[in-house]
């Protein structure tokens, strides 16, 4: 038995032409027999306009699903943003009545004490982050003073010297004229 690949468009093209045919070919009390059943024509095209309805119907969901997608999508953000920010102002307003809150679908977070293993271990990883960085306190940075060795300050007593051009200004210097 060979495969049908007619797609749902076609089948529904199939249909009407069949339609038409019954209603042109087979009189009315004409009964045939096919399919383990017999049928007048009247039940045939009656079948055979279910299968357009129902493609009909179909596309016609679609189309209005699709656009209302359309619709959610343009309109979503904006009313997502409303949300939030009604959301900020609830918790502004009654942020200290959590029975309030409650009742608009806001719980406020559960804080998870911790444990002393989690106590412990946060201790000794600051204790080593500031030995790694040599991180102070302000009283700390305090009392550290610069200890400096081997170094001779000499001081200056001469006059400060006159600036003389550099000779390669005076190689380029327009040549003299002699006044006469």
């Amino acid at each position: 038995m060979a495969t049908n690949t007619q797609s749902k468009g076609q089948v529904v093209s199939v249909a009407r032409q069949l339609i038409a045919g019954t209603g042109k070919h087979l009189a009315t009390g004409t009964q045939a027999s096919f399919a383990g059943g017999t049928f007048t024509p009247d039940q045939i095209a009656n079948e055979l306009q279910s299968i357009v309805d129902l493609r009909t119907d179909v596309s016609a969901a679609q189309a209005s699903a699709r656009a209302k997608v359309a619709a959610e999508t343009a309109r979503m953000p904006s009313l997502r943003t409303f949300m939030s920010a009604y959301l900020a102002f609830i918790k502004v307003t009654y942020g200290t009545s959590p029975d309030v809150l409650a009742d608009f679908g806001i719980h406020p977070k559960a804080r998870v004490p911790l444990t002393v293993e989690a106590k412990a271990l946060a201790v000794a990883r600051r204790k080593a982050t500031r030995a790694a960085r040599h991180t102070m306190g302000a009283k700390q940075r305090l009392a550290v003073k610069g200890d400096v060795t081997g170094i001779v300050l000499t001081p200056v007593t001469a006059e400060p010297s006159t600036v003389v051009a550099p000779s390669s200004a005076t190689s380029r210097s327009a040549p003299a004229t002699s006044a006469k």
